[in-house]
């Protein structure tokens, strides 16, 4: 079941490609995925290539895909090890979301960096924008 849910997921992205973003497997493997987001126009994150690895639980679409930068992101939301922390991976996830905004500073993963975000928002772009540049462009 979970075999045949990923790959319409995976045909539908084909057909119709999520803007900004791009998703393939790896070797082969469909449970195993490897996606590309492009910062959004007009973000810190503008002009960077960020780069993740979706893995599928056996269950899926019961439980939620593991998502994970492999591509270090200063994002109150995004760990050093590129966990994230968006509770419809979590706790508000439901078999009715598939894999296809601002931080939540409520839930921050990086307390210091949520900070940052909400009383010094220049220096939070500054930031983002260096690491962008460090990390997420060619």
């Amino acid at each position: 079941m979970a075999l045949k849910r990923i790959n319409k997921e995976l045909k539908d992205m084909e057909r119709n490609p999520p803007c900004q973003c791009s998703i393939g497997v790896i070797n082969n493997d469909p449970f195993h995925c490897k996606a590309t987001l492009i910062g959004p126009p007009g973000t810190p994150f503008q002009g960077g290539l960020f780069n993740l690895t979706i893995d599928f639980p056996d269950d899926y679409p019961f439980q939620p895909p593991k998502v994970r930068f492999t591509t270090k992101v200063f994002h109150p939301n995004i760990n050093d090890q590129g966990g994230i922390c968006l509770d419809i991976l979590n706790s508000k996830w439901c078999p009715t979301l598939s894999i296809s905004g601002d931080p939540n500073t409520n839930h921050s993963l990086r307390k210091n960096i949520a900070l940052m975000y909400l009383n010094e928002r220049k220096k939070y772009d500054e930031e983002a924008k260096r690491w962008t540049r460090l990390y997420a462009t060619g």
